[in-house]
């Protein structure tokens, strides 16, 4: 049975339940044992960033995780598995990407956690897992999609969590 495009709707009600989710996503990923790409889609203000702190705090990070709005990448190389929270906001041509060798970051091992990724567009690997976030009501609404096998895993295991109300 293919499981590919399958996808969660969750309603997020704040900044701590969409570090959560991060959270949620890190712990599943580092029992996987398998390196994992995210796309994180949505306006700004919208929490990509904060999903991205739970995912790295959910990896062992204990200082701030700030938006590399200006450097493209923040590394955290020291967890495991290592993380790279990229922003490609400001990324003037896809190709500058070629310049920071982007492939390197990309190796199955790591964590690849993707604002702005349609500014990438054809030099990203596709994502195991897109998260588009926008607001509603007062909260957040987070639609999570599988784009992979193993993103299709996670998704499933997410399922048995029941984040959603």
């Amino acid at each position: 049975m293919s499981i590919f495009g399958n996808e969660r709707r969750l309603f997020l009600e704040g900044e701590a339940e969409t570090e959560k989710l991060g959270g949620e996503l890190a712990r599943l990923a580092k029992e996987s044992g398998h390196g994992l790409t995210v796309f994180l889609e949505g306006d700004l203000g919208m929490g990509k960033t904060t999903f991205s702190r739970g995912v790295i705090r959910g990896l062992g990070h204990e200082g701030a995780v700030k938006s590399p709005t200006y450097t493209l990448v923040e590394p955290y190389e020291e967890l495991s598995p290592p993380a790279y929270h990229f922003d490609l906001y400001r990324l003037g041509d896809p190709e500058e990407l070629e310049y920071m060798g982007i492939r390197d970051y990309f190796n199955g091992q790591s964590i690849c956690l993707i604002e702005w990724p349609e500014r990438g567009q054809g030099l990203l690997p596709s994502p195991d897992l897109e998260v588009h976030l926008e607001y509603q009501g007062e909260g957040r609404s987070a639609v999570v999609r599988a784009r992979s096998e193993l993103g299709a895993s996670l998704l499933n295991e997410l399922e048995l969590i029941g984040l959603d109300h």
